[in-house]
């Protein structure tokens, strides 16, 4: 039997609230980190929205009226409550075996996210996914999302053209960054940004479960 052509080369999945659920613990963090350094704790919706920016950028956004010499200061702690506590949180149930099916259909896997390279190379190592991913890229060796950088970059590295790449992601930043980028982008709506606010991207299809975007990326992409 005759295979169907893939649509897509090249994969580009955001990290956090895309395949690993962390979301409530990244923004939990940037509000204890906030009280630790005695500013108002800032609130949880707030919080969860920065999800997926680099950390300057992402604690500039969810504090705002904190002095720029002390953005340093309120990372360090944020860095602090989240070491303490990444243990706790995992893939998302099914994200392994969904990974490893577009693996076996010879998509080239990436992971586009505003962690940094040491806190992704980490997480990837205790999922036991390093060898999962053909390229990674990090908010801290590019540019944050929702600059294009990190995306071209991927699309350079395996030659593969905007058309021919797709971007999945939690939040609007995700969706912004495919559209900076020029590429089709697929939303989950079980992370950080609320689904409704994603119309505005066009994206192919927003899945509401894992399963849902497993079966969607077999039949589609």
């Amino acid at each position: 039997m005759t295979s169907r052509p893939q649509r897509f080369d090249l994969i580009a999945f955001d990290w956090d609230g895309t395949l690993f659920d962390s979301t409530a613990l990244i923004a939990r963090c940037i509000q204890r980190a906030a009280v630790d350094i005695g500013l108002p704790e800032p609130e949880f919706e707030r919080a969860k929205y920065v999800i997926g920016l680099g950390l300057r950028d992402a604690l500039e956004q969810a504090v705002p009226d904190l002095e720029p010499e002390r953005y340093p200061e309120l990372g360090l702690r944020y860095r602090h409550h989240y070491l303490a506590s990444e243990h706790e949180v995992s893939l998302f149930d099914g994200s392994l075996e969904m990974l490893q099916a577009l693996k076996e259909r010879h998509h080239w896997l990436a992971v586009a996210t505003g962690k940094n390279r040491v806190g992704l190379d980490r997480v990837l190592a205790h999922a036991e996914l390093t060898k999962m991913f053909d390229a990674t890229r990090t908010a801290d060796e590019t540019r944050s999302k929702p600059h294009p950088q990190m995306l071209l970059e991927l699309m350079r590295e395996f030659g593969v053209e905007p058309e021919r790449t797709l971007m999945v992601g939690d939040t609007t930043h995700d969706l912004q960054l495919a559209a900076n980028a020029g590429a089709p982008c697929v939303a989950v709506s079980f992370g950080a940004h609320d689904h409704e606010t994603f119309a505005e991207f066009n994206p192919l299809f927003v899945a509401h479960s894992t399963r849902e975007l497993h079966d969607w990326l077999i039949q589609h992409a």
